[in-house]
């Protein structure tokens, strides 16, 4: 099923069993923010990116190499080299994803809306690497239509269900071309509010058993989907919290969640009461306010291996 009805979406994702695959990723891997500066494409319709007096390179490349080692005592972490020609590719994400598609491994590759960005998906080491562990490739980057991945597409993979925000980094063509290479059970379509970019900063699924959420940013009653799946263990965000990127979170095991340092600060308490004692989760975080400049955080940056 792939719709924008919420109702139909709740009756038909209330009776799948979270056995479509394990709810965590069993690695990550990042893209190091080399020649990272502001991609004016990109600015176009990112408005959290800052003026390109803000972008620190030397910054960015400390906060992302404590980022890899924090990230390596949960899960095995590989990082790929950075590109002066590509300096978006920090926030790997949206350009390549992984997946178990009936048992097999996949690596599916994104259609970016902005040139800056499409040159990402050409990268052969990236596909290389996946190709020589086994991994079918699944291309979606020649498409007419974007979809920017889980950037676009936030997934629960335990139940095999998406929610997806459409922008103008991903249109319904879109949608559907990643439900199908996610080989997604069902996908709840919906749009974003004006000026927002990106699903995955207003939107995080935590290990298949919580959700963050900026209700305001999204368009229609998508709440009522994720009350209906997660129940009390959906934390709902302030502007605030959002403009600090605190919807920008990932889970990496079932133990705990990750977000900048700067989202965690930002975080009410009554928010931080509920991922830990509700949905008991620890809360870490990294300082990453040179890589913030570029219009992402943590979540981001990390682009999950299943």
């Amino acid at each position: 099923m792939i719709t924008r009805d919420i109702g139909a979406f709740i009756a038909f994702a209330r009776t799948l069993k979270p056995d479509a695959g394990p709810a965590t990723a069993r690695a990550a891997f990042l893209v190091s923010p080399d020649g990272f500066v502001r991609a004016d494409q990109s600015a176009q319709d990112n408005r959290y990116m800052a003026d390109a007096g803000a972008f620190d390179a030397e910054a960015a490349l400390r906060e992302h190499h404590a980022l890899h080692r924090a990230l390596s005592q949960e899960v095995p972490v590989v990082c790929f080299p950075g590109d002066e020609a590509t300096p978006d590719a920090v926030f790997p994400n949206n350009v390549f994803a992984t997946a178990r598609v009936d048992g097999q491994p996949r690596l599916i590759v994104g259609r970016m809306r902005h040139p800056v960005r499409q040159r990402e998906a050409e990268r052969t080491d990236i596909r290389g690497y996946f190709r020589a562990m086994g991994y079918a490739e699944t291309d979606l980057s020649a498409q007419p239509s974007p979809g920017e991945l889980t950037g676009a597409l936030v997934i629960d993979r335990a139940r095999g269900i998406g929610f997806c925000g459409l922008s103008e980094r991903c249109d319904e063509a879109g949608a559907a071309q990643m439900h199908a290479a996610f080989g997604l059970r069902a996908t709840l379509m919906f749009d974003l509010a004006a000026g927002e970019y990106h699903t995955n900063v207003l939107l995080a699924v935590l290990a298949g058993r919580a959700a963050l959420v900026c209700p305001h940013a999204l368009q229609g009653d998508l709440s009522a989907a994720l009350h209906a799946l997660y129940g009390p263990q959906v934390v709902a965000l302030s502007p605030a919290e959002q403009a600090a990127f605190a919807g920008n979170a990932i889970a990496l095991t079932d133990r705990s969640v990750w977000m900048s340092r700067r989202a965690y600060e930002g975080l009410a308490p009554a928010s931080r009461r509920q991922l830990e004692e509700v949905a008991g989760f620890a809360i870490r975080s990294v300082p990453l306010d040179a890589i913030e400049a570029g219009g992402g955080s943590l979540r981001c940056c990390v682009a999950e291996i299943f």
